[in-house]
């Protein structure tokens, strides 16, 4: 059964699958609603909390993709998973660039929507601000940390005057908080659990999104952006680009 703490909003204009997921997701302990058009959907967002939202990307009166896009801009971090029918890998890629966590073609098997539910909630939290709790602490601390710079006490993470804290959900670099997205939260944290090391995008796409595109992709490029945009301006800059493989969280010092 799911976490019956967790509420999850459904938005889909076909009726059969609106009621069968209502069913199934009310049967395994979730709270949900359920709108069918982007307009009931952004009032239920806005005032029903939802921890997760199972958003179709076609419907009646405008484009899940263009919603999704609405809620990042306003700060909301719960979870994403599209449901849709266009399965071209450019939709994909614009879904997860957009703030998407996940990603269902129709048709669909109810157990693999449920395990990506519950994935995703694990991933973002599942409290009423729709906190961002990667899974799982393990990681390497990344050899060739400058001494001091990097390592974990408890459950905060650091790494030269930044703090990621894994309980509160704060981030601060010299001391100034950086709010981050929830996915933008998720990279920060595996490249910090990673300093010093150089990760492949196909590396980071796996841990972050748990997609293997081969490298193909640039939503890693654009999430990269997101965060030196935040980070940058508070100090030197910290992610390096290694052209044609990916990126390392490193000091000058380093080199």
């Amino acid at each position: 059964m799911g976490n019956a703490s967790a509420r999850i909003l459904v938005v889909d204009d076909q009726p059969n699958i609106v009621d069968m997921l209502v069913t199934v997701l009310t049967f395994h302990g979730f709270a949900v609603d359920s709108a069918t058009t982007v307009a009931q959907a952004e009032q239920l967002a806005e005032s029903g909390r939802p921890d997760l939202v199972v958003l179709d990307v076609m419907l009646p009166d405008g484009d899940g993709f263009d919603l999704c896009r609405r809620l990042r801009q306003r700060g909301h971090r719960f979870g994403i998973v599209f449901l849709t029918a266009r399965d071209a890998r450019r939709d994909l890629v614009s879904g997860l660039t957009l703030g998407g966590d996940d990603y269902l073609t129709k048709p669909f098997a109810v157990e693999e929507l449920l395990a990506r539910v519950r994935a995703v909630l694990r991933r973002v939290g599942s409290g009423p601000a729709g906190r961002d709790g990667p899974a799982g602490r393990d990681g390497p601390a990344g050899p060739g940390d400058p001494a001091g710079t990097a390592g974990r006490a408890g459950p905060v993470l650091r790494y030269a005057d930044l703090e990621l804290d894994e309980d509160t959900l704060l981030v601060q670099r010299a001391g100034t908080p950086v709010q981050l997205s929830p996915t933008e939260f998720k990279l920060l944290r595996y490249l910090m659990l990673n300093s010093g090391r150089v990760l492949s995008r196909s590396q980071i796409l796996e841990a972050v999104w748990r997609y293997d595109f081969g490298g193909e992709s640039n939503v890693v490029d654009t999430y990269i952006g997101y965060l030196r945009r935040k980070l940058d301006p508070l100090g030197e800059p910290l992610i390096v680009t290694h052209r044609g493989f990916g990126y390392a969280l490193r000091t000058a010092v380093q080199g």
